[in-house]
């Protein structure tokens, strides 16, 4: 089997795809455009080629790359860069080298924000009323219908980037005033508690692998604001979200592809379906599955690309907490007192990529706990300000 990962140096941990694809008997090419030579040892060593281009934006050079992978090894089986950012191109490399997965016909409702509403509509789950503006009076008109505050982001858009929320009438004209040439869609605000499904499906669409993460703010909250922050994968997955999140997955027909929902939980119980991802989780969360099953979800992911079987046992052994801290703030404990505190716990910490920095903190703790409110009572002590 013959497999095209696309970037596979980034994010840090992606190496990993490639050691278990590898592992699993499959032939490993990888595209990107930082030097062989800068590439980890590990990663290297998973690989069967690497070929370089010069930009991974220019889409002709990406097809010179595929054809010369096809030329030299056959048969292209795969395609893939699990990574939000290269969607698009993965499905366009599909479409043309006529290899399994979704071709970019597919993926319009899985990009755009306001095509996934339709499809949460379709499934029987609720959504946040929204609307794509361009106009100052199509917002005018908009936010008579829900009100104010509304969140304004690019209907085609990554995590937080460029994600805004509106108050008042003077911070309405700003935004049109200063916002990009995009399509934007605009929604009702909803206060209520993020919670996501995360998981893989087979190649029948099954889903092998499930988990799911709570959030103390949101994503644009912690961006726009510069805060600290922090998430965990509970123990016992919420019943509701669970429920949620295999409609969505039905909905979508999602095969041999990991995901990211996004949902909010509100005060009476009610599940409003916010995002769908069709990739993992980012940060370090894939890392944080296997710390809270003691399993390897990498290797996991390549079997069922090459068997089609997910052999590892899920135990949710562990409640896994992470723990985003921000350079600027003046913290009463430092990273070491964490650790010289509750080591025990402490899995994982490290600095964190200036391009991750600004959604998860500079400085990352990971810890697992058994019990929940041992977790919740590290991350006190680990965010507490002077």
């Amino acid at each position: 089997m013959n497999f095209i990962f696309l970037s596979p140096y980034f994010p840090n941990n992606f190496y990993n795809f490639c050691v278990g694809l590898k592992e699993a008997g499959i032939n490993v090419l990888a595209i990107g455009d930082l030097a062989y030579d800068e590439l980890r040892a590990e990663l290297k060593d998973s690989l069967t080629e690497y070929y370089r281009v010069d930009n991974m934006e220019d889409y002709s050079q990406m097809q010179k790359a595929c054809g010369y992978f096809t030329y030299k090894y056959g048969k292209i089986d795969r395609i893939e860069s699990n990574n939000e950012y290269w969607l698009e191109t993965d499905a366009r490399l599909r479409k043309d080298f006529n290899v399994k997965g979704l071709k970019i016909d597919d993926i319009e409702a899985m990009k755009y924000k306001s095509k996934m509403k339709e499809v949460f509509n379709q499934a029987g789950l609720n959504t946040a009323r929204g609307k794509v503006v361009d106009q100052l009076e199509e917002a005018e008109n908009f936010i008579e219908e829900v009100g104010y505050p509304v969140v304004v982001k690019p209907d085609n858009g990554v995590g937080a980037a460029d994600t805004y929320k509106i108050n008042n009438y003077e911070e309405l004209v700003n935004f049109f005033e200063n916002k990009l040439d995009l399509d934007y869609i605009m929604e009702e605000y909803i206060d209520g508690r993020i919670y996501t499904f995360d998981g893989l499906t087979d190649q029948n669409g099954k889903i092998v692998f499930s988990s799911s993460m709570v959030f103390n703010d949101g994503i644009m909250e912690t961006v726009n604001n510069g805060l600290d922050m922090f998430y965990y994968i509970p123990r016992e997955l919420p019943a509701d979200i669970v429920e949620a999140g295999r409609k969505t997955v039905e909905a979508f027909g999602l095969k041999e592809r990991f995901f990211h929902f996004e949902y909010f939980k509100m005060d009476d119980g009610r599940i409003v379906a916010l995002e769908v991802n069709v990739r993992p989780p980012g940060g370090l969360t894939l890392d944080m599955f296997n710390y809270a099953n003691d399993i390897d979800v990498y290797r996991e992911y390549a079997r069922v690309v090459q068997h089609n079987v997910f052999e590892a046992d899920i135990s949710r052994k562990y409640n896994c907490f992470y723990i985003g801290r921000k350079n600027f703030i003046n913290y009463k404990h430092s990273v070491n007192d964490v650790i010289n505190n509750y080591g025990e716990y402490v899995i994982r910490h490290e600095e964190i990529s200036p391009i991750l920095a600004p959604a998860i903190g500079d400085y990352g703790i990971i810890l697992r706990t058994e019990n929940l409110e041992k977790g919740k009572e590290i991350v006190e002590y680990a965010m507490k300000h002077v």
